[in-house]
């Protein structure tokens, strides 16, 4: 039987990596199930899914030209059939809506209930804090140079 894309043939899982999982096929040839194609859900490890000398079916995804062989469980599994959401809304009777709050807090306005300073206020205060350390910066590097048009020995 010859394997080529779109089929879907059974295998035996040899390995398991933290990236996907090994499957000889039919014929001695290995493919590689990516982690991604292991499950419809998310996957964190592989060995959630899979083991060893397990027997699978899978879909060959692809096939390169150095005879790299790409697999899929996923793609074999049935979508399981998403309602639109007009109808999960009424039909569905497990949905219930979210109860509706008000915020605790509205950043929007600046003279709320917190007094909280404008944008332009912080702004300011930054600034004026940075250029204070700047200029603390400057004096203390200056005084270890010897101060600014000192002198200077060359060697």
């Amino acid at each position: 039987m010859s394997i080529e894309v779109g089929s879907v043939v059974e295998g035996v899982v040899t390995g398991i990596t933290n990236f996907g999982a090994f499957v000889e096929l039919p014929g001695g040839k290995v493919g590689l199930i990516h982690i991604s194609e292991v499950a419809d859900v998310y996957v964190r490890d592989v060995k959630d899914f899979l083991k060893e000398k397990d027997k699978v079916q899978v879909k060959v995804l692809t096939i390169d030209e150095r005879g790299k062989i790409g697999l899929s469980i996923k793609q074999l599994q049935e979508k399981k059939p998403v309602e639109p959401m007009e109808q999960r809304t009424t039909a569905s009777p497990s949905y219930k809506p979210a109860p509706r709050r008000a915020p605790a807090h509205d950043f929007r306005r600046p003279n709320n209930r917190f007094n909280a300073p404008s944008f332009e206020d912080k702004l300011t205060k930054f600034l004026k804090d940075s250029d204070e350390r700047l200029t603390d910066l400057r004096k203390s590097t200056d005084s270890k140079r010897g101060g600014r048009g000192g002198s200077r020995r060359s060697e």
